[in-house]
């Protein structure tokens, strides 16, 4: 499908002027060209690596130990996902039967040539009558899809948007041949569900969690950091300086220019995904995840004695389009050198609430497994005086949104 060549501004007003009109009765060309752009940006957030195979393969070397030394059983160890929908019959009854070997890192060969490890695409080759994966790129799925898990765990359909706190990116990047042992204690620091999207820029590690990629529509600072205005900005530093792909990257304010590769295989495709990223939804509390009648309470000590409602505010929950915050807001500050010091704002954005239930740990360090962890740390810095029931209500409440 040709790729829509607009502004990634204009793709999100595209975007939401067609979902009005569809339900206002739109045009038939109105709804057809947003489900068009939507498939389109489906189509860049799961499969498109904007050509960082220079980075996965050419440098790193990932595609080598991939094929020689990752089987199934070790690549879901460490929080890749397999999308169920994209095995054939046959190779879902060889799992279940167990013919199919999942300790074989061939078996990892197939699933790429399938398209079915979520975030990784592979170029496989047959050789001497023997499929050989040749070359290696990622996409944004990696870190912002995982799965249900309806077929086994970490087998199941895609959930788009969800964050993968299972994937431990830095011992993925610590397999490479290509680094030397200091730098592979860096990256195998991090644990699952963290990464630093600023160490190979300044050389400090500080991970943060991955954040999800879901309840952003109407949100213009979408970063921990709130570093550009929309989504594009961000998807943009991720492709280049992240992701490695191939185009150009600039902000004065960090300072930062780089430029990978000689042709742009981003910047056409940025409308697309931001408009996909854009239609996805938080995911609403499961039935049955929180007590009700404690979350009615909950609300109450949000909106009053808890002072949520100050930052936490509107739909979305959150101040984010309005103002940033100074490190010393933060619950997981002051600690040298802050995270936001690193970025290009200096400061943090209020985090929106929507879907909070499903991305444990909380805070951009994940300092708080829970909840429960949250409020409480709200209520001992801030002095709020809440009650032990206050604290427990008002994570029910936080549960349910």
């Amino acid at each position: 499908m040709p790729i829509l060549n607009v502004s990634a501004l204009q793709a999100a007003r595209l975007a939401a002027m067609a979902l009005a009109l569809t339900a206002c009765g739109g045009s038939d060309n109105d709804t057809q060209d947003n489900h068009l752009l939507l498939e389109q940006g489906q189509q860049i957030f799961r499969y498109d690596t904007f050509g960082d195979e220079a980075k996965w393969s050419d440098t790193l070397r990932m595609h080598e130990v991939i094929e020689t030394a990752v089987d199934p059983t070790t690549a879901l160890a460490v929080g890749l996902k397999v999308d169920a929908e994209a095995l054939p019959p046959a190779v879902v009854e060889g799992i279940r039967n167990g013919t199919v070997d999942l300790r074989s890192p061939a078996t990892t060969v197939a699933l790429l040539k399938l398209d079915a490890v979520v975030g990784l695409k592979g170029r496989i080759e047959t050789v001497n009558g023997v499929d050989r994966l040749t070359r290696l790129g990622v996409t944004c799925a990696l870190c912002h899809s995982t799965v249900d898990n309806s077929f086994a765990p970490g087998i199941g359909k895609r959930l788009d948007g969800w964050a993968n706190r299972d994937l431990n990116p830095g011992a993925i990047i610590a397999l490479s041949p290509a680094l030397d042992a200091a730098t592979k204690a860096v990256f195998n620091s991090w644990g699952k569900g963290r990464y630093d999207p600023r160490f190979n820029i300044d050389g400090f590690s500080k991970p943060v969690v991955i954040p999800p990629a879901y309840g952003l529509a109407g949100i213009h600072r979408i970063t921990f950091t709130g570093d550009g205005e929309d989504v594009a900005y961000w998807n943009r530093y991720v492709g280049v300086t992240q992701m490695g792909g191939q185009g150009s990257f600039s902000d004065p304010r960090l300072p930062l220019n780089i430029t990978n590769g000689t042709q742009d295989l981003i910047s056409s495709k940025l409308a697309a995904l931001q408009a996909y990223q854009l239609s996805l939804q938080a995911p609403p509390a499961p039935a049955g995840s929180f007590d009700v009648a404690a979350a009615g309470r909950g609300k109450l000590v949000f909106d009053g004695a808890g002072r949520c409602v100050t930052c936490h505010a509107g739909p979305a929950f959150t101040d984010a389009n309005s103002l940033l915050h100074p490190p010393a807001d933060s619950m997981a500050e002051p600690e040298a050198p802050s995270y936001a010091a690193r970025s290009a704002t200096g400061q943090y954005r209020t985090s929106p609430l929507r879907g909070v239930w499903q991305h444990a740990p909380y805070f951009h360090d994940g300092s708080a497994a829970t909840l429960s962890d949250v409020a409480n740390r709200y209520n001992t810095r801030l002095g709020l005086g809440l009650s032990a029931q206050d604290v427990a209500d008002l994570a029910e409440y936080l549960k349910s949104l």
